[in-house]
């Protein structure tokens, strides 16, 4: 069973709360960190590059969603900005996720792009809200599986989905189709805004490829041992 990789969500308002927060770490510990729109809407595309300088990995998380045409030309300017991950939503469709696949490739300088997941349901998401504000029937489950299978066809590396889908996700489309599984949260944190959470140490059963914890390591009151308490559990 292969241990998840573990993002940290920084989900944070601005650079200065971005440095208070790493310099908790250990000067040496490269970190794999997720921008969100908080962050990179403050900020620019300058906190990308701030953060690859320091040697970490990034996650540019803005869920791009828009008519082929837009997304393409966005993924192209994602893609010079050298992250690793970035992502998109699933229900723009397979000719849009097509499109973001293409951009990516014509904005890697180096010929290699960044990996590109889609967002299946929001782990905020429950089978109710789906049922009712999308007009979507069945289980959050279904639909997850339904949006992986349409990212895997239109050449996309993965999904972004909860851990209760992972296993289902990898049993479709493969085990080198990474699901990537927001919603983390040590025992005993509160859910937040969050409907479908679990625990790291579920996460890695259900299959989980990469983990974004936030909350549980950026509230903490020291979120280097928060961190470490993640990995732990991992183990």
């Amino acid at each position: 069973m292969n241990k998840p990789e573990i993002i940290i969500a920084m989900d944070l308002p601005n650079k200065r709360a971005v440095d208070q927060l790493i310099n908790q770490f250990p000067a040496t510990e490269s970190l794999y960190l997720k921008v969100g729109m908080e962050l990179y809407y403050k900020e620019g595309p300058a906190i990308v590059t701030y953060l690859k300088s320091k040697g970490h990995r990034i996650f540019l998380d803005l869920k791009l969603h828009d008519i082929p045409n837009t997304v393409k030309s966005a993924m192209r300017s994602i893609a010079s900005l050298g992250v690793d991950l970035t992502n998109i939503h699933a229900a723009g469709g397979k000719k849009m996720m097509e499109a973001a696949v293409e951009g990516l490739m014509e904005g890697s300088p180096d010929g290699k792009r960044p990996l590109i997941i889609a967002v299946t349901q929001l782990t905020s998401t429950s089978t109710e809200i789906m049922n009712q504000e999308q007009g979507i029937p069945g289980e959050v489950a279904d639909s997850a599986l339904n949006y992986a299978k349409l990212a895997k066809a239109a050449g996309l590396d993965g999904v972004v989905c909860s851990v209760h889908e992972a296993m289902k996700i990898h049993n479709v489309c493969g085990d080198d189709f990474i699901a990537l599984t927001p919603g983390i949260r040590l025992a005993g944190d509160d859910a937040n805004d969050q409907v479908r959470v679990a625990t790291p140490a579920v996460a890695k059963v259900e299959g989980s490829n990469y983990i974004v914890v936030g909350r549980s390591v950026t509230q903490a009151e020291s979120p280097y041992e928060a961190y470490r308490r993640v990995q732990a559990d991992l183990d």
